[in-house]
């Protein structure tokens, strides 16, 4: 079989699409008519995806030229805060950034703490916090 025929005509029928849709049937698909309530996404596809949105936060870090210049640890936090928020939503931290920059990481951790992301994640924010602070990993991730 052709397989590169089969693709052209699959994508001619099925679509393209970047993001979520609802097909004509009603179920959520993605892709090239990957119908995600039925099939969900292999466990390789989910992999593949976390190391495309790791390798994305990484990116947006570069716009932070202090960034290589922190440990390992609280890099970790940074691009934590980067793949959960985005950019924008990092840039917002303005406080804890400026702090950052200082190696004030008490401070950080602070302005970390007292955000309304801290709200929304709980014992995720306490715990990157923790991390900021102190340069060291958590006894566990839960």
């Amino acid at each position: 079989m052709n397989r590169d025929k089969l693709h052209k005509s699959l994508v001619a029928h099925e679509g393209f699409r970047t993001l979520p849709y609802i097909d004509t049937t009603g179920h959520i698909s993605i892709g090239v008519g990957h119908n995600l309530s039925a099939k969900g996404l292999s466990r390789s596809m989910v992999w593949t995806l976390l190391d495309q949105d790791i390798a994305d936060a990484l990116s947006e870090m570069d716009h932070y030229p202090w960034f290589a210049g922190l440990d390992d640890v609280r890099q970790r936090v940074m691009v934590e805060m980067m793949f959960n928020m985005g950019a924008a939503g990092l840039a917002t931290f303005t406080n804890m950034l400026a702090h950052i920059v200082l190696g004030r990481y008490t401070e950080a951790a602070l302005h970390m703490m007292t955000s309304q992301w801290a709200t929304q994640v709980g014992k995720r924010a306490a715990r990157l916090a923790e991390m900021m602070r102190t340069g060291t990993d958590p006894v566990a991730v839960e």
